[in-house]
């Protein structure tokens, strides 16, 4: 790998954290093979926030267009969300969401923020699973972060196609394909899946 001049790298920083805000400040030393401390300074020199305050601000505005549940339905941490086209959210798997004797996260916590985020992506005051063709790749780990990429495939009326994946650093731990269904009112939950 080629190393860049300063202006290149922080022109490529720039770049890489639009394209990306959830950076740390390691991968992007590994990225343009530098010191964490040359990142610390070249951010600081931009006036680019450490990477907490970067999500939490890209949180904050993902969380304000929720539409389909409200937040404490969600499952995990919104990181972002544009209604009708793409999500991600994030998942730190605690204790209370291991198997005692294996200590890996039980799969109904991986499927609920899946499905939560599936739901996230559907313009309507409500949103109902119809269907969820869903394949676990490998087990997660105490500790690990589980991040959830959605986005919708199609719309037609009502109805939405949503894949969801799910992985652990470049590694997916669960892919999905979800059918969904918006719901404008209550009454109509019964006439709509049809």
């Amino acid at each position: 790998m080629a190393r860049y001049s300063k202006e290149e790298r922080r022109k490529l920083l720039i770049e890489a954290l639009a394209e990306n805000p959830f950076f740390t400040d390691e991968e992007l030393s590994e990225r343009f093979i530098v010191s964490v401390s040359t990142i610390r300074l070249d951010r600081g020199e931009l006036g680019i926030p450490e990477v907490r305050e970067r999500t939490r601000a890209v949180a904050q505005e993902a969380y304000s267009t929720l539409k389909s549940l409200d937040d404490q339905e969600l499952i995990g941490e919104l990181l972002e969300l544009v209604i009708g086209e793409r999500a991600c959210s994030k998942l730190i798997v605690d204790e209370s969401m291991v198997l005692t004797k294996a200590r890996v996260a039980r799969g109904h916590y991986l499927f609920a923020q899946a499905n939560s985020l599936a739901i996230a992506l559907v313009d309507a005051k409500m949103a109902l699973t119809g269907s969820v063709e869903l394949k676990f790749l490998r087990p997660v780990q105490l500790g690990e972060v589980v991040l959830a990429k959605g986005v919708v495939l199609k719309r037609k009326l009502n109805k939405y196609w949503v894949e969801i994946r799910l992985s652990v650093g470049a590694e997916d731990v669960l892919r999905g394909s979800w059918i969904l269904f918006a719901i404008e009112d209550s009454a109509g939950i019964r006439g709509e899946m049809e």
